[in-house]
């Protein structure tokens, strides 16, 4: 299988999307370096103000660099990434969507390719993440439903009971903790996700109505509802630092985290389904209100950051 796919006839395309990660990013790129396969590689820059794009374009030259000059969020970023290596290169087969908080270990992209090539009813394979610690990070999930919603906001070992964290029932896949094989998923964490071209030309590229999170639960949605599989490969192993650009503006990004939540359910579930995820959302923004008033109480918060996190706990349980 090896031989076969180093003898591709295109390159796999990369699509990375940044914004204020330049360390981190040097070092996704060098670890993409040490891939067997021919890759053309696309940075879109989303208006950073540190050093990456001249980073990128003194020491990789031959990446393509997209500045749009504006922060387009992580859909449509990686859309335009996506599009400009498929119009460059319009035989393409396979694109990686990638983000620049990750080391690939070697090997990994080989696995993909290959689990694409051996399976062609999926769309999408998607490798073992694993923190820099070198831990398991939980990176294959089932499709959103009300008591995974409970449990993000009560979450377990914190106010539900801990057993129930790695359960079905948190949208968890055992097999991703007790076993080595390649298993069928509902969804990725969009870290890291190999996909066809075919796919994107059918099925369509990210959703840009989201601008930052579950655009690859979307995604996978319409992927599925296509009737194609979605696996993971733990032969493939990325490494995930997580959050690199949304801990900049942690605010904002809770509140995009729930907005996006909120327009995926009026998307994908029943109208019963959509009154549990809001009754859980306001009962959750009415916990952390309370938690805020507390740690306001006993001095944990000042008065600045007690009145922030009241005016996003009120905006967020109003959705």
């Amino acid at each position: 299988m090896t031989t076969r796919l180093i003898e591709l006839q295109t390159p796999i395309g990369v699509a990375i999307v940044s914004y204020n990660t330049c360390d981190l990013l040097r070092a996704c790129l060098a670890s993409l370096q040490r891939c067997a396969l021919p890759l053309v590689i696309a940075v879109v820059d989303n208006g950073s103000r540190d050093q990456s794009t001249a980073m990128v374009r003194d020491e990789f030259p031959s990446v393509m660099m997209i500045e749009p000059g504006e922060n387009l969020g992580f859909a449509k970023g990686t859309n335009l990434g996506m599009q400009q290596l498929m119009a460059a290169y319009p035989a393409m087969q396979y694109m990686l969507m990638l983000n620049p908080d990750t080391v690939v270990h070697d090997g990994a992209i080989e696995s993909l390719v290959s689990f694409l090539v051996a399976h062609p009813r999926v769309a999408v394979v998607s490798p073992q993440l694993r923190n820099p610690d070198g831990t398991l990070q939980r990176a294959a999930f089932r499709f959103p439903t009300p008591l995974m919603t409970l449990f993000d906001l009560f979450p377990p070992g914190e106010v539900t009971p801990g057993r129930f964290y790695d359960s079905w029932w948190h949208g968890r896949y055992p097999q991703e903790v007790i076993g080595d094989e390649p298993f069928a998923i509902d969804h990725p964490l969009g870290a890291c996700m190999l996909t066809r071209v075919e796919v994107l030309n059918t099925i369509g590229m990210l959703d840009e109505s989201y601008f930052m999170y579950v655009e690859e639960v979307d995604w996978s949605r319409r992927v599925r509802a296509a009737g194609w599989a979605i696996w993971q490969e733990p032969a493939a192993v990325v490494t995930h630092v997580g959050g690199a650009s949304s801990k900049q503006f942690k605010a904002a990004m809770l509140t995009a985290l729930w907005q996006s939540r909120r327009l995926y359910w009026q998307r994908w579930a029943t109208p019963a389904e959509l009154r549990w995820h809001r009754r859980w959302l306001w009962l959750g923004m009415t916990r952390l209100h309370a938690r805020a008033w507390w740690q306001r109480v006993r001095g944990q918060l000042s008065s600045a950051e007690y009145a922030e996190q009241t005016r996003i706990y009120r905006s967020l349980a109003r959705l």
